[in-house]
This record gives C-alpha cells, sequence and structure tokens, in this order.
C-alpha cells in the first residue's frame, strides 16, 4: 500500500498523522458497540452503493473494546470511527490522548428506544416493570433453590394479580433483528437481574447467567413475527389482548391503532425516550478520528451519508432499522457539528 509523507518528517505513521496526513488504505475501518453495529452496516451499505467505493469493515467490538482501539493512536493501523451505546468516559478520553488522538469529533445518531404495544380496542391500564416483562416471556426462572424451571406464567395475573386477567401472547422480534438484541439487552438482562440468586449466578458463571437472562420463552406466549412490524400491527388489530415489541418510530406511525404500554409508569414517547426517562432506551453514538479526515479514502463522505437526512431522518432508513431519531433542532445541531469536524470538548 502506498502512502504519502511530508518532505522532512522521518517518523512513522503517528506523527505523519499528526501532521494532518495518514496512510491512504482502502477502506474505512471502524469499531465499537453492537448495539449501534446493525445502523452503521446500513449506512456503510448505503455508502458503497452511492459511491461506488469499498463498503468500511465494521467489527462488533462493544462499547468498551472500540474505545481501546479506537484510542490507540493515528494511522493506517488504528481505527477511524467507532460506535457506542454510551458517551465517552474521561477515562477514555485521557487514554485517547496519551496516544495522540486528541482531536475527535462526537455525533449522536439517535435513540435506541422500544416500545411495547397494543391495540387502542384495549381498554386496561397497562403499567409494566422490566422484571414482570423478564417473568412474562423468559424461557426460565429461577426457582429460588439454585436451578431453574420453564416459565410457568400462562396469564399475566400470574405474574402480577393487579394485572390483566389474560393469557400472555407477545408478538416480537426474531433473533435475527437488532430490536431483538435491544429488547433483550434493556429488558430481559435488568429484568432478570434482581431475581433470587441471580447476582450470585452472575458472579459465579457469567455466561450462564447470560443464557438464563436472554433466552425467550418457545412455548407459545412469545411469538416470532419475523422481520416485517406491519404484521405485527396486522395481528395487536386482530387480538386487542395481544401486546407487541418494535421500536417506537413504528409505535409514532401507527398511533391512530395502537397505544404504547407503561414501563415503570413512563410511557413511551420521542420526549420521553430522548431524556432518558423511558426506561427501554438510550442515547447511541459514534465518534470519529478528525486526523484521519481528508486522507482516509471515502472517510468524509462516510461521515456525510451518515449524517445525512436520509439516513438519521424521521423517515430515514435507520428508523426504519429501529433507531429513534433526534428531534429536528437536535438533529441539525448535531449535524452541523459533526460535518465542521467541531472537536470534542469544544
Amino acid at each position: 500500500m502506498k502512502f504519502t509523507r511530508y518532505a522532512g518528517v522521518a517518523a512513522g505513521a503517528l506523527m505523519i498523522a499528526a501532521a494532518g496526513q495518514a496512510l491512504a488504505r482502502d477502506q474505512i475501518k471502524i469499531v465499537g458497540s453492537s448495539t449501534v453495529f446493525p445502523y452503521t452496516q446500513a449506512v456503510s451499505e448505503e455508502f458503497s452503493n452511492k459511491t461506488g467505493k469499498p463498503a468500511p469493515v465494521v467489527e462488533s467490538t462493544g462499547t468498551g473494546g472500540g474505545f481501546k482501539v479506537f484510542c490507540g493512536g493515528v494511522g493506517e493501523d488504528h481505527a477511524d470511527i467507532t460506535g457506542a451505546s454510551r458517551a465517552i468516559k474521561e477515562s477514555e478520553v485521557k487514554l485517547c490522548a496519551d496516544n495522540g488522538v486528541t482531536d475527535i469529533s462526537e455525533a449522536l445518531i439517535g435513540y435506541d428506544g422500544l416500545s411495547i404495544a397494543l391495540s387502542r380496542a384495549n381498554d386496561a391500564d397497562w403499567d409494566l416493570t422490566k422484571e414482570q416483562l423478564f417473568k412474562a416471556l423468559a424461557a426460565e426462572l429461577p426457582d429460588g433453590n439454585g436451578a431453574f424451571v420453564a416459565n410457568p406464567n400462562k396469564k399475566w395475573s400470574d405474574i402480577d394479580p393487579s394485572l390483566p386477567d389474560i393469557a400472555i401472547v407477545v408478538f416480537g422480534p426474531p433473533p435475527t433483528s437488532g430490536t431483538r438484541d435491544a429488547f433483550v439487552e434493556l429488558v430481559m438482562h435488568e429484568g432478570c437481574a434482581d431475581l433470587p440468586g441471580m447476582a450470585d449466578l452472575k458472579k459465579a458463571d457469567g455466561d450462564k447467567w447470560n443464557e438464563v437472562c436472554s433466552r425467550m420463552r418457545q412455548d407459545g406466549p412469545f411469538i416470532e413475527a419475523g422481520e416485517n412490524d406491519n404484521l405485527i400491527v396486522q395481528r395487536l388489530e386482530a387480538d386487542a389482548n395481544a401486546l407487541g415489541i418494535f421500536g417506537y418510530s413504528f409505535l409514532y406511525e401507527n398511533s391512530d391503532k395502537l397505544k404504547g404500554i407503561k414501563v415503570a409508569g413512563v410511557e413511551p414517547s420521542f420526549d420521553t425516550i430522548a431524556e432518558g426517562s423511558y426506561p427501554v432506551s438510550r442515547p447511541l453514538f459514534f465518534y470519529v478520528k478528525n486526523a484521519h479526515r481528508g486522507v482516509i479514502p471515502g472517510l468524509k463522505e462516510f461521515i456525510e451519508e451518515y449524517m445525512s437526512e436520509d439516513a438519521l431522518g424521521l423517515d430515514g432508513y435507520l428508523a426504519e432499522r429501529g433507531l429513534t431519531p433526534l428531534s429536528d433542532a437536535k438533529r441539525k445541531e448535531v449535524q452541523d457539528a459533526v460535518l465542521s469536524a467541531k472537536k470534542l470538548g469544544s
């Protein structure tokens, strides 16, 4: 691979990049959050289709692992972008700075907001906790003696007498869906965490804890409805007692037919998701290494695609994949900051 150095600079790639240069390589390198991964992958495909350039290499390393890689340095051997399901920590900013990564832009791309909804024909006042949702949808529940039993709950009232005395019927996404991954992480894991014995199990055997807290039941109450959310809407309209799980943007588009269920007393809405009061939500980010802009081929165009209305808008292709978009004003603020390479903290 060929690269360009400034005359008189006899250092390696790190010093070259510090002088505003980096090795020209064929593909953008992206690491980070598994939750942000499908959104970044979607943008990568769109970018490649539109420009004819190679799609970026996108690696799912987890948020913390992504920052470790991203903050490793500047130059050809280091990632250009990292995705994150939380904001960068001060310790990670320091790690970056210690390795010469001092000019970073932060892009808040939207929110991971999932809704649990049902037909407006259902007049019950639904308000569920994450623990109740776990007890409704988990394949197994702890028996209190260190073992697990097949989920015995058939009705919502089996979980709590205050809940409706109707059968548990929930339509949701398949394992291949990013929405399913987010629901497992934001609802199932948190709903499982405080059950008797689960804290001890997590310390003793994290893999077993993850298996038990992640696995959805397959005995009837939870029904995988495929990737087409329109089918879930049709099924909720046909059965006023059934619940459905999908991204909030889809509930918003069908608010004439469906209503959202409160989780821990909070209804899903753009405002409650954006402010973080709705319990099944969190902000999603990516961070870009500004020293690589204008040097790594296609990076500028990729960032422009990620920040485009086609991607981030209310009707954008990322909303179709479950991302809860930013408000118009906030989105414009983020777009302007990222496209102008505004430095983190400035």
